[in-house]
């Protein structure tokens, strides 16, 4: 076969995944990369897929050579492994974090907040579409939150290894707010896949242990469109459940702030979040 010929069959994603991880067999690995010759945009998609894959075994293989600890292997007894259940959870967050399919469409209760000043924004802040940003960050939490294990890849304790991997990969700083002064703690972060490129999540944890996250996304500042200003509503508030979340759009990144807490103790944190992002005290 001429490997600049079409492949004879077209190429799927799980086929994009499975030569990234160099499954595929020789055959088709010729096609696919014909297929990839020509088409600048899928092939550096796939570059950025390995260079994601090296960072993250050079972040996490040493884990693996450490021995288990003798109260897990004391505690231990037949269960899901932890691989399957953040096999599954991703999964959920790709498919369930789509623009059509998921109820929370029907579901998501959007309205603009004049209430208090907290939820009053500076000029120069476009409004964010809550079909699809917020819709992501509440999908992102339900999955996420309830995670005893791993709720996060990178824990608190490697702030600075997390804070340099996300900075990376989002290509801006992304150094998690404080929140201590609000009864919050960083538990630690991951790196999620948005509509069309990554997301950084920023998970926190009360006293009580109930979750809060901040959702952080580089592809929604153009939603309002070019030299589209908002100078009225900053915060916008949605609902799912018993999932409450604020979020925002300013510059070219968008900011969620999601968790099961009331609507007055969640914009307490998205003003301070926003104070210490860059904007200004309210």
């Amino acid at each position: 076969m001429n490997p600049n010929s079409p492949p004879p069959t077209p190429v799927t994603e799980a086929e994009l995944h499975a030569c990234v991880d160099g499954r595929l067999t020789a055959e088709r690995e010729q096609e696919v990369k014909a297929w990839l010759a020509d088409r600048p945009g899928e092939a550096q998609r796939v570059r950025s897929y390995r260079t994601q894959e090296s960072e993250l075994h050079s972040l996490f293989d040493p884990v693996l050579q450490e021995p288990l600890p003798q109260r897990l292997l004391q505690a231990a007894r037949p269960r899901t492994p932890w691989y399957l259940q953040r096999l599954v959870a991703g999964v959920a967050v790709a498919m369930l974090g789509g623009a059509a399919g998921w109820s929370i469409r029907s579901g998501l209760d959007v309205t603009p907040d004049t209430s208090t000043a907290a939820q009053q924004g500076p000029d120069g802040v476009v409004l964010a579409s809550a079909a699809g940003f917020a819709q992501r960050a509440a999908v992102a939490h339900a999955v996420y939150t309830p995670e005893q294990r791993r709720p996060v890849e990178v824990d608190a304790a490697h702030e600075d290894q997390l804070v340099a991997w996300l900075s990376k990969r989002m290509g801006a700083p992304m150094k998690p707010p404080h929140l201590q002064e609000l009864g919050y703690t960083l538990e630690g972060g991951r790196l999620l896949p948005g509509g069309q490129g990554p997301v950084a999540q920023f998970m926190y944890r009360d006293g009580a242990g109930a979750r809060l996250n901040l959702y952080v996304s580089n592809e929604v500042g153009d939603l309002g469109g070019a030299g589209s200003k908002n100078t009225d509503t900053a915060f916008r508030f949605a609902r799912e459940g018993q999932v409450n979340v604020f979020y925002w759009v300013e510059g070219k990144f968008g900011y969620a702030i999601s968790a099961d807490a009331d609507r007055a103790a969640l914009a307490r944190v998205s003003s301070e979040v926003y104070r210490q992002l860059g904007g200004t005290p309210r």
